[in-house]
């Protein structure tokens, strides 16, 4: 079984306790307020990644009730309890890792804590994919958990059930970001403790997509 096989697997088997431990998002609201006050069309198009139990979804139509949100994961009992969280969205079967393929352009892209499954290689391909699917100006908003790279490692969650996690650094996202036309609006670290008393630095970039829209060719920093 590879790595997001692993990981559909874990969210599939614990979609319900995910969704009662992580609904209270309050840590992370003022960012939520960055994205949703940095998108000025009325009635915008919205995609979100990795949505989970629809956590995200909720304080953003709570914020935002003109937000059209398209919420996509991998894990279906997970997009089963985001649809009853948030009857009035759209859900969708995806894997982030396919965004380019997906036939859509929007306003504004949300990515809360889907990079910590997905490899450098693999992140720096989303930036670029998010590049080419937001309409000039959208916005994009992704979460992490910041650490050096090298220390990504399996994890075995208190269940049992086992995971691997990427760590990444700001250095080589937000290069990233800017080489695929995008305007840095803020980096933000958040400490979230963790049950055995350690303490993990929460990672969140919002950029903005620069008005004229051209490729840049994409490359990993180091």
């Amino acid at each position: 079984m590879n790595k997001t096989d692993l990981a559909v697997d874990v969210f599939n088997s614990l979609a319900k306790e995910y969704q009662d431990k992580f609904m209270d998002l309050s840590l992370y609201h003022a960012t939520f307020d960055v994205f949703c006050e940095g998108i000025l069309t009325d009635q915008a198009e919205i995609l979100e990644l990795t949505c989970g139990p629809g956590n995200i979804t909720k304080y953003l139509l709570d914020k935002r009730p003109d937000f059209r949100i398209l919420a996509t994961d991998l894990a279906p009992n997970m997009l089963e309890l985001a649809r009853i969280n948030n009857p009035t969205a759209e859900f969708q079967l995806l894997n982030c890792k396919d965004l380019g393929s997906l036939e859509k352009s929007c306003d504004g892209i949300i990515c809360g804590f889907g990079l910590p499954y997905l490899s450098k290689d693999e992140a720096l391909q989303l930036i670029a994919d998010a590049s080419e699917k937001l309409n000039p100006g959208g916005i994009l908003y992704l979460s992490t958990m910041e650490d050096d790279y090298e220390k990504s490692t399996f994890k075995t969650s208190s269940s049992g059930f086992v995971i691997f996690m990427h760590y990444h650094r700001a250095d080589y996202l937000t290069a990233a970001l800017e080489e695929n036309g995008f305007e840095i609006i803020q980096v933000t670290r958040q400490d979230f403790p963790e049950k055995d008393g350690t303490i993990t630095t929460d990672l969140i970039i919002i950029a903005r997509r620069n008005a004229a829209k051209t490729k840049a060719a994409l490359k990993v920093v180091l």
